[in-house]
């Protein structure tokens, strides 16, 4: 029942404080509602591990061959947890600012929460596509209410990009709901279906699949939409669209695309590969280049999961550890990073770079919590960073399956040094040198601040020292994964 629990009590609450009349209660209720789901991801590494537990599947839509069945394997523990971590992080971190029909406003967020433990559960097609859409729905709602003088602008552009990637997943599914012998949605009937399939029908449905997942991450070029939401939603809304949202076409791409259409993966790989490491190039260069810290970390959020795109491609046992474990990273860092940024803006009352100096003379608190969480973002060893970005370079390299493995390993690395790069800069130019006008006036953080920052560089180091503790959670999936992708057997039968 773990697996229905993620999903329950976030739509319960969600749908509960659409009908509350004052923001205090509704915060305090959301945030509480977020605490338990933590408490239940923590109950299913532990107490509830057994299969019994994390496993649960019922006749749905019967007629049609799907069943509500959800199970919460290692990879999907690992992103229940981080989602489940972030929720509370976020929460806090933003607990003073003042939203606009807040009701509303968290109500939206504990629905986008219950989406995203769906796909990360979900072990039947249609319900997969159902919980993918749950997840966009009240975000779409969330960006357009609450943000930034262009929002409206960027929202449009943000659904039609996830629409249409919605519609052509659609298809995908019903044709391939339509070749299964016993006409069903199951995950297991799909990945049978995968291994007969022949080359020509594998191809479009590849495509059909990987432009939504492809958007969702984004990849190079589909990440247009991304810079501009990110900068114009508020700074909750883009530490879940950025900590966790991004990862659904990661972990879809593990769970759904590679092992249903393995010779379509393995033809198109170098291909893929070569759009996202043209995309860590491209965003690293251009996050080198700006002056607003919102639009940097979009850059640099685009160059890491790029990284990680490439890593799924190589089709190796350590690369997919290493994507696994990096979501988990990412999601940490990614969201230390917004909140960081959050907080300048907010004593600054700028996010330009140009304007803004001396800041750790007059908050030293957040200067070490920012080069911390920094130096995590450009994987330096003892962080959690580090060891994922050591397994998927160490997956990229050593790949049978990708043509131009040594070019794309290099040059994937330059995006690392690229990282240090802006990333440092920006530490230097924001909280190092003379004070400026914006900063002059600068407070240290303050209890809820400094909980939510130490307990993500606890986490940043925890991670860093003792990798093995989620390395063990994903090391039967990943073995599952690479079995059923086997490139060799498949091209021997075809």
């Amino acid at each position: 029942m773990i697996p229905v629990l993620f999903i329950v009590i976030p739509l319960v609450s969600g749908l509960a404080l659409f009908f509350f009349k004052n923001e205090k209660p509704a915060r305090s209720f959301a945030l509480f509602s977020s605490l338990i789901s933590l408490v239940i991801s923590i109950l299913g590494l532990t107490a509830f591990s057994s299969g019994q537990h994390l496993q649960f599947a019922v006749t749905w839509l019967g007629f049609l061959g799907s069943s509500f069945s959800v199970k919460v394997d290692g990879m999907g523990q690992v992103l229940c947890l981080l989602t489940a971590v972030s929720y509370p992080l976020i929460f806090i971190a933003t607990w003073k600012n003042q939203y606009r029909k807040a009701n509303n406003y968290f109500a939206l967020m504990l629905l986008t929460q219950a989406g995203l433990m769906g796909v990360f559960v979900a072990m039947d097609a249609l319900l997969f596509y159902f919980f993918w859409e749950l997840a966009v729905i009240p975000m779409y709602f969330l960006c357009s209410q609450w943000g930034g003088e262009k929002r409206i602008q960027a929202t449009i552009k943000f659904f039609i990009y996830t629409f249409l990637g919605s519609v052509l997943m659609l298809v995908g599914i019903i044709y391939l709901y339509s070749k299964t012998p016993e006409h069903s949605f199951s995950i297991e009937a799909f990945y049978k279906l995968g291994k007969t399939l022949s080359y020509e029908t594998q191809e479009w449905v590849f495509w059909l699949f990987f432009f939504a997942f492809a958007v969702k991450m984004p990849i190079f070029p589909f990440h247009t939409w991304q810079p501009d939401l990110y900068e114009q939603s508020g700074s909750s809304i883009t530490m879940v669209l950025s900590g966790v949202m991004v990862k659904m076409g990661v972990f879809a791409c593990l769970r759904w695309l590679l092992p249903v259409v393995s010779i379509a993966s393995y033809r198109w790989g170098d291909v893929v590969t070569s759009m996202a490491v043209i995309g860590i190039l491209y965003a690293s260069l251009i996050a080198l280049k700006q002056d607003d810290l919102k639009r940097m970390v979009a850059y640099s959020s685009i160059a890491h999961i790029g990284l990680m795109g490439a890593t799924i491609f190589s089709e190796t046992y350590v690369g997919f550890q290493g994507v696994m474990i990096q979501m988990f990273n990412h999601c940490i860092n990614i969201i230390g990073m917004w909140i960081v940024v959050d907080m300048i803006e907010k004593k600054c009352g700028t996010r330009k770079i140009s304007e803004l100096g001396g800041l750790a003379q007059r908050a030293p608190s957040l200067a070490i919590f920012a080069m911390v969480i920094g130096l995590a973002n450009v994987a330096l060893p003892l962080t959690n960073a580090f060891i994922g970005e050591f397994m998927m370079f160490n997956g990229i390299f050593s790949s049978s399956v990708t043509q131009y493995n040594i070019v794309f390993t290099v040059l994937a690395g330059i995006g690392i040094i690229l990282a240090a790069i802006y990333i440092l800069n920006m530490i230097r130019k924001v909280f190092f040198g003379d004070l400026k006008n914006s900063t002059a006036r600068a407070t240290d953080t303050g209890w809820s601040e400094n909980f939510v920052l130490s307990v993500i560089v606890i986490l940043i180091l925890w991670m860093g020292v003792y990798p093995d503790s989620l390395l063990q959670l994903t090391k039967e999936i990943s073995e599952t994964i690479l079995s059923n992708s086997d490139i060799t057997s498949l091209l021997t039968k075809h």
